[in-house]
């Protein structure tokens, strides 16, 4: 047996190709909150909103983003997959719009994506 074990559950039974990415959304769809609390309908028109999700696999030819990393992309334009009962987001590299960077400190001041 391997060094490293992993659980069944633990690894996607999928392997994506090219520059192809897969994430899982924070936020589901539907009723979300401001910033102040707020709570706004799934119903409510809003402009163009983009989404932030979490990276959980990659093809061999994404360069930018690896697993783990928390990006924004459009949730308007992406094509839904769902793998073990849970949904996921599959898009080229190319279709994100930005990755998050990592806060130096938790107790830090200033504006984090």
């Amino acid at each position: 047996m391997s060094e490293k074990t992993h659980s069944h559950d633990d690894k996607l039974p999928i392997r994506m190709l090219h520059d192809r990415v897969l994430v899982r959304s924070d936020t589901p769809e539907g009723e979300r909150r401001s910033g102040g609390g707020i709570l706004i309908p799934a119903t409510a028109a809003v402009g163009k909103r983009l989404a932030w999700a979490e990276v959980v696999a990659v093809g061999q030819n994404v360069r930018s983003v690896v697993p783990g990393d928390r990006v924004l992309y459009d949730p308007e334009d992406r094509a839904e997959v769902e793998v073990r009962g849970t949904a996921y987001v599959l898009m080229r590299e190319r279709d994100l719009h930005a990755v998050a960077s990592e806060r130096v400190s938790e107790d830090a001041t200033g504006l984090y994506l």
